[in-house]
């Protein structure tokens, strides 16, 4: 608790006391036996009711000098008050000690409120509490500590065990494994070494790093995050706008119909003043909407901080609302349901011909080329490369490579080479990019390239479909065969092959056209291409860890971690918060409702007791419910 909050406690807890020893006294008779005993009584209880409600008194008459009123403190203000007006009606039953208790029990859940507020941001700034003090960096031989936002573009830093990593950048020396857990939700630590990406606020867990740094702090991973999620909640959902207005319309209302119970009972129906005013007041009292107006804002703010804890960062409640109907999911491919990084996936080499012959070749005549397919082509050979075996390298546009290795002419290429050369190849069955290898115009065999699948790609379908997602496309600017495969390789329900970006947000249109319905289309992408896409969908999400900044700027979440498994995790949050929204609008105004409904006149059940259940009750009971949205499930 902080310091508002205890001493808030404290004048509780001495309001309490006061209150319980004079309703032992009230019970006893006490103030029955004493000369103007009704009126000591009155004054008695004023006292637990002034140090528990002076606060709400005072706010109730700061509404009114400002002309803004209609709160939940006037209608507090007015039922007690009226409460121990009472006593000015001498039909009427002394209702001092539940005036003083009606407003005893809206602090006590005034006090429960604030801390399940509090407790559900700390839970937040605890996970978001990643922005690194300092760096440190190389000056006259020794380290010296900085502020990150002086570090520049291509400085080196050094990261100490136990620090976090102020800036992104490249490792430059150094082993180390790092804690990535607050930034995505990941558990496992991940091992980087030298030419290893190392993003900011993850914590190094057991060497030493030399880092040079890739961006500016106020673009670095760690700001990002904090910026997206300190603007969440500016971005309300449409449930939650609903019960702001819902409120502001509500409150006069109520006031008015408690106003007309307590006069016009008397006039048209023959009630007693005294039982009709008591009517009001109840009405009064288990009117207040406090339950509405924290769980619901609450709820969402849960369930916000529960997506941070696991990597995803929602920007706003009425992304998780809108994400909670989403039934329809297009994907891009290449760096979302792909790593985006080409690989050696076979080696398919003729007959007599050795496999690590075959790649000793192609590593070779690639080694100088800096093309993704070369490089993927160089990393997969085990072998050492002996650039002095090298010579005559020749890029042969659109078609390959010609180089001369240790006195062989080697060709690696696509078909339009072999065909140029008169050299005749063998078909492949597999999907990818294939690069056919010839020596001295004998053909070796081909290796198969391709974009290697994320690890939980399968995973990420199979979970939107059992998450209750209706349809799930890839787009993808892939040739018609490739996607076909990667489809159905993944249990993808369609896709749409060979799309330019500009095509991608037609398909996109045409899937909100003809989804119609209450459910909402998602788009998932990475690149800055995506970033049109990513807009016009209902809910755009990006992958934020190598995703691009465009990418990242245009989406409604983010993915922190890459991995697209996690969507279905996102949505399984969204819903559980929207339901326990919707329980809690639910189950509020029902209560409600069936207490004013008893504290009629013509109808008089209801008690005064029973309204402080229905105020303060049902607020606690909405806000445990709420911070629900806090816990995730895995």
């Amino acid at each position: 608790m902080n310091k508002k909050q205890k001493k808030k406690l404290r004048r509780i807890v001495v309001a309490l006391v006061i209150f319980v020893v004079l309703e032992a006294l009230e019970i006893a008779g006490v103030f029955d036996s004493l000369p103007y005993g009704l009126w000591i009584e009155f004054a008695a209880f004023l006292v637990p009711y002034l140090i528990a409600g002076y606060d709400v008194l005072r706010k109730a008459w700061h509404g009114i000098v400002h002309r803004q009123p209609f709160d939940e403190n006037l209608l507090m203000s007015i039922a007690t008050i009226g409460a121990f007006a009472l006593v000015f009606f001498p039909d009427a039953e002394p209702h001092m000690a539940e005036g003083a208790a009606v407003m005893l029990f809206y602090q006590v859940g005034e006090l429960f409120e604030s801390y399940a507020v509090g407790k559900t941001r700390k839970s937040i700034a605890d996970m978001m509490d990643i922005a690194p003090d300092y760096a440190n960096i190389m000056q006259d031989g020794e380290l010296v500590q900085v502020d990150p936002a002086d570090v520049a573009i291509g400085d080196e830093i050094v990261v100490k065990v136990g620090e976090r990593i102020p800036l992104d950048g490249v490792v430059v020396s150094g082993r180390s494994q790092l804690d990535t857990s607050a930034l995505t939700g990941e558990s496992v630590p991940r091992v980087v070494e030298e030419g290893a990406s190392v993003t900011s606020g993850c914590v190094n867990m057991t060497g030493v790093l030399t880092v040079r740094t890739t961006s500016a702090f106020e673009n670095s991973t760690v700001q990002r995050i904090l910026e997206l999620v300190e603007n969440a909640s500016e971005k309300k959902a449409r449930t939650e706008n609903f019960i702001s207005r819902f409120a502001r319309v509500y409150t006069p209302i109520v006031v008015g119909l408690a106003l007309a119970i307590a006069v016009f009972s008397p006039l048209a129906f023959g009630f007693s003043i005294s039982g009709s005013v008591k009517s009001a007041l109840i009405f009064l009292v288990v009117s207040c909407p406090c339950a509405l107006v924290i769980s619901v804002p609450l709820s969402f703010f849960g369930g916000i901080g529960a997506a941070s804890r696991s990597g995803i960062l929602v920007k706003g409640s009425s992304y998780l609302e809108a994400l909670a109907q989403v039934d329809t999911i297009a994907f891009d491919k290449t760096g979302t349901l792909t790593n985006g990084t080409f690989g050696v996936v076979a080696v398919h080499a003729t007959e007599g011909i050795d496999q690590d012959l075959l790649l000793s070749y192609a590593a070779h005549a690639e080694a100088y080329s800096d093309h993704p397919i070369a490089l993927s082509v160089v990393a997969s050979y085990a072998g050492t490369i002996d650039r002095e075996k090298i010579a005559e390298v020749e890029e042969l546009g659109g078609q390959g490579v010609s180089a001369r290795v240790d006195s062989h002419r080697v060709l690696i290429g696509n078909d339009a080479l072999m065909k140029a050369e008169d050299i005749d190849v063998r078909d492949c069955h597999l999907i990818g990019t294939i690069l056919h290898v010839a020596v001295d115009g004998e053909y070796l065999g081909h290796i198969i390239i391709a974009d290697m699948m994320k690890d939980d790609a399968k995973e990420a379908i199979d979970g939107l479909h059992a998450a209750g997602v209706r349809k799930t496309v890839m787009l993808t600017g892939d040739r018609e065969e490739a996607a076909a495969a990667v489809a159905a390789e993944l249990g993808v329900d369609e896709y749409r092959a060979q799309l330019m970006p500009q095509d991608k947000v037609a398909q996109v249109e045409a899937l909100l056209e003809a989804h119609g319905g209450n459910g909402k289309v998602a788009f998932v992408g990475d690149g800055i291409n995506d970033a049109p896409v990513l807009m016009r969908a209902d809910v755009g999400i990006a992958m934020g860890g190598m995703g691009s900044d465009a990418a990242i700027e245009a989406a409604d979440i983010v993915l922190m971690d890459d991995k697209p498994s996690q969507i279905a995790r996102a949505i399984r949050i969204a819903r559980k918060t929207l339901r326990i929204v919707k329980q809690n609008i639910v189950f509020a105004l029902g209560v409600k409702v069936v207490i004013m409904i008893l504290a009629l006149p013509m109808i008089g059940i209801a008690t005064m007791w029973l309204a402080v259940f229905g105020d303060v009750g049902v607020s606690v009971l909405a806000i445990l419910n709420a911070m629900r949205c806090l816990s995730v499930q895995k």
